[in-house]
């Protein structure tokens, strides 16, 4: 990746190096906050709970967060309420005129909406907390149960989430990469040392044969590689450019193409399609045997591994797919707006409408092939893990956030770099003209 750039340029780039070790430290204080616990919950009786959950529903709801449902720390629902918001805010967006035409005020318009989508956080985080404390309460693992810890416990879990929200958006603002993604990454990365070590101790007990340790491992290798293929595939569309004449000048006509990635809305869709699942996992996880009629009527055709789940784990993610990519990613009246100003057009499609139902159809074919790579690489955890008790951690959603991420963040450090050394060749240029000056100047006056 970018052979050309220069990677011992990263001691002399200052404002990189500011912005990795700003970012590295803000992840440093979101790890030490999964380690603290929310006030008034039995350390014991949740350790010995969440040893059973781990293989099974424990896992899955720990990918998330780092680990800190699992300890009840303060970032216990994680980034998952500001992810839900922004589905909700988007969704709206595109469906009530006053927010479609928010979204076109630009700046203004965004703050907006970024706005609106920090409402929906706080309350989100409301009801997620107070369920969750009282599945506690109603799973015997709190220490002194009541209005008081309930109060506590909302209020405590709604500050860490907006809290992250915040470290997040500063990570993206001053920082290097997207931070909510990155918060999600750190969360997976620092969980897989103990799955990886879960995962060959079934193999030292016997639970595990080898042939399945090594094929799993093998998998794994094969997900990684064709997430990285599929993630950089583009279908490349022919632009062409007219003959110009400004003033007594002609220039020649060119082409170009148009990129368009085979999945282009990225890992947000899985990302999206999971937190909408984390909510009834979450209360019925920690309400043990004592979850009403209502919620095991729903788990027993929705809870992980069965037909109906993967069903609808399936249809959130192409949903999320072509709606991300429409409405956020690419879309194809804007696309067309840009190539006409540009006199810009593909070849035997008249700009304009016309150009934009092109690309709509080209863009719509391509995310079948895109969303049915998405859908298979999320599928196969539940697979997994349902047929062979394998922990969650390995393949599927957590491999996509992994790889997309660290593919996105080495992009933006590496056009940090580039212009970081287009910077120091433009200034070497500017000494090296000066200095022919001088020159010149001298050889004038012998």
């Amino acid at each position: 990746m970018a052979a050309n750039t220069s990677w011992a340029a990263l001691g002399k780039a200052t404002d990189l190096r500011n912005r990795i070790l700003f970012t590295l430290g803000l992840l440093i204080v979101y790890r030490l906050g999964t380690f603290i616990p929310v006030p008034g919950i039995d350390g014991q009786a949740l350790r010995d709970f969440m040893e059973g959950a781990a293989a099974g529903l424990g896992g899955i709801l720990s990918m998330f967060t780092g680990g800190a449902l699992g300890r009840m720390g303060i970032f216990a629902l994680g980034i998952m309420p500001y992810i839900s918001a922004s589905i909700i805010v988007q969704l709206l967006a595109s469906m009530v005129p006053a927010l479609e035409q928010m979204k076109k005020e630009g700046e203004q318009g965004r703050k907006k909406m970024n706005q609106y989508t920090r409402y929906g956080t706080v309350f989100l985080a409301t009801l997620q907390a107070y369920g969750l404390a009282v599945s506690l309460e109603t799973g015997d693992l709190v220490t002194d149960p009541g209005l008081f810890f309930r109060a506590s416990c909302v209020i405590t879990l709604v500050g860490g989430t907006m809290f992250l929200m915040w470290l997040g958006e500063q990570i993206t603002a001053r920082g290097i990469g997207n931070g909510i993604s990155l918060i999600i990454f750190v969360g997976i990365i620092a969980e897989l040392p103990a799955a990886l070590a879960q995962f060959l101790s079934q193999g030292r007990s016997g639970a595990l044969s080898p042939a399945v340790i090594v094929g799993v491992i093998l998998m794994v290798i094969a997900v990684i590689a064709f997430v990285v293929f599929m993630e950089r595939a583009l279908r490349k569309i022919h632009i062409q450019y007219p003959r110009r004449q400004v003033g007594m000048k002609v220039y020649d006509g060119g082409s170009s193409h148009l990129p368009v990635k085979v999945n282009p809305s990225g890992v947000i869709p899985a990302i999206f399609a999971s937190s909408l699942l984390l909510l009834p996992t979450t209360i019925s996880t920690f309400s043990g045997n004592q979850t009403n009629p209502i919620m095991s009527t729903i788990l027993a055709y929705f809870g992980p591994g069965q037909p109906l789940y993967l069903a609808f784990f399936t249809l959130m993610i192409v949903f999320f797919a072509y709606f991300y990519t429409f409405n956020v990613a690419f879309k194809p009246d804007e696309v067309a707006d840009n190539l006409k100003n540009q006199n810009g057009f593909v070849p035997g499609i008249r700009p304009g409408k016309k150009t934009a139902e092109y690309l709509e159809y080209v863009v719509n074919r391509i995310l079948v092939l895109g969303a049915a790579y998405l859908a298979a690489v999320c599928l196969l955890p539940e697979i997994l893990r349902s047929q062979l008790s394998i922990p969650f951690y390995f393949g599927g959603t957590s491999v996509l956030i992994v790889v997309s991420v660290t593919m996105d963040t080495i992009q933006q450090v590496q056009s940090h770099l580039l212009a970081h050394q287009y910077e120091g060749l433009i200034e070497k240029s500017q000494l090296r003209g000066k200095g022919g000056k001088k020159r010149k100047k001298g050889t004038a006056r012998r």
